[in-house]
């Protein structure tokens, strides 16, 4: 199937079941991480900077979780700096990265311009382009992956998938299709991986760059303004990534995170979660040494003594001592007051975090790591090898979803909010258009 036929004729009742299950607890999932983001420092920087510089016109979109209203430019690149400022929402193996922080934002903010121009979207039409989007955008990251020396950060192909879905929710001809994914491509922010996480900042993984950039390229084609061929798409030696649209589905192959910190950091925190769980008296006040052994990219995060939210989110050793401290880690424990706290640096200065060659050897198919405690009564404990809770393999459960999104989004709104919000993701494949979601999730 071609890229333009799958973009324009999919329909969502052909998307294997798991599968729409995935799009729609993606959507979930996402929007948890928004509303536990939407009011720490670097969402209120961004969305200031977006409301002065992003004036609305004849586009307009409103903010998420905020009402305010911007051209949709500077709408999905808020949107996209906040769901990246809390390193809670899922991600892909084979692209190493992130395709929602970036296409859930950019077609939220497409959705709400369509809305305010009287042009209304079924919530299954919606779902569809976010199918769309997701499926895409993964193939362009692993696309790139293939053909590009360096590791680039996710919103240097997620923009292709913004492109996608926004031609299917604008219908746009095969021409100006391949011109928007030209222009989303050549415009699109390689920025190096490895630099944010070695020095750790609020430009993240560049999802407000990617939403930014693949909307601009959507209004940039429509204005018939020509780009140069997609490559991660058009080329030769990528024509693998692409073959198999709507027979197998990348979408299925996502991870989902159980903590808002960086994925490298994940197994850790599942191994000694199981440690703790089996071993009751691993607390902070018996903790003489922890030592991770982890692969290379991993034991880069370090982090145990973080200056502010960013590099205690894109670090290791400072969720690892949260995690054993308070027993959990969500927002109040990456972000604020918390990053100065006594009782999490007090274990945090009792870690050691060291590359294993074993655990490097199987990075990236795998993410692995295992742990060594010692006790201050002298015991040693230690961890099997341990991949991730939230892989394909080890997948969270509804229920645990739920309890994610709740975590999340009490940071801000109540109970009452937190239902509705659920409870209009849970309609929208039935809904005729998406303003209840839009109401729940763009108004303050």
């Amino acid at each position: 199937m071609s890229l333009y036929r799958f973009v324009q004729d999919l329909r969502f009742a052909d998307v294997p079941a798991h599968t729409r299950y995935l799009v729609s607890t993606a959507l979930l999932d996402i929007l948890g991480v928004a509303a536990g983001a939407c009011r720490n420092q670097t969402s209120e920087r961004v969305k200031a900077y977006s409301l002065e510089h992003y004036l609305p016109g004849k586009l307009s979109s409103r903010l998420l979780f905020d009402g305010r209203t911007a051209h949709p430019l500077g709408a999905a690149w808020a949107g996209g700096f906040c769901i990246d400022s809390l390193d809670a929402h899922e991600g892909h193996f084979t692209s190493k990265g992130h395709a929602g922080a970036t296409v859930v934002p950019a077609l939220l903010a497409l959705v709400d311009a369509c809305r305010d121009q009287g042009r209304n979207i079924s919530g299954e039409e919606f779902l569809t382009a976010l199918a769309v989007a997701y499926e895409t955008g993964l193939r362009a990251g692993v696309a790139l992956m293939d053909t590009a020396p360096e590791y680039h950060a996710s919103g240097a192909f997620s923009g292709l998938g913004v492109v996608c879905g926004g031609a299917r929710l604008l219908g746009l001809d095969e021409e100006t299709f391949r011109h928007a994914l030209g222009i989303a491509e050549y415009f699109g922010p390689r920025c190096p991986m490895m630099r944010l996480v070695d020095h750790p900042s609020m430009l993240r993984d560049a999802h407000g760059a990617g939403a930014y950039a693949g909307l601009n390229a959507l209004l940039m084609a429509r204005a018939g303004i020509t780009g140069a061929p997609a490559e991660t798409v058009t080329l030769e030696r990528v024509r693998h990534c692409w073959q198999d649209l709507g027979e197998r589905w990348e979408i299925d192959a996502q991870y989902f995170k159980p903590w808002p910190v960086c994925r490298w950091a994940q197994p850790t925190l599942t191994a000694v979660t199981a440690m703790m769980a089996e071993h009751p008296e691993i607390a902070a006040e018996n903790i003489e040494r922890i030592r991770v052994e982890t692969f290379h990219e991993s034991m880069r995060l370090q982090g145990h003594f973080p200056a502010n939210a960013d590099e205690a989110q894109y670090g290791l050793a400072f969720p690892l001592a949260a995690l054993i401290a308070r027993g959990q880690v969500g927002p109040n424990e990456v972000t604020g007051a918390a990053i100065q706290s006594p009782d999490i640096l007090a274990v945090s200065r009792r870690i050691e975090i060291v590359e294993a060659d074993d655990l490097s050897a199987r990075f990236p198919q795998e993410i692995l790591s295992r742990v060594n405690i010692l006790l201050k009564d002298g015991r040693k404990l230690t961890s099997p090898i341990t991949q991730a809770k939230g892989d394909p393999a080890t997948a969270m459960t509804p229920i645990e979803f739920r309890d994610k999104f709740r975590l999340l989004a009490s940071v801000n709104f109540d109970q009452a909010r937190i239902d509705a919000i659920t409870a209009a993701i849970d309609d929208l494949e039935q809904a005729e258009d998406c303003s209840e979601l839009l109401e729940q999730v763009l108004s303050i």
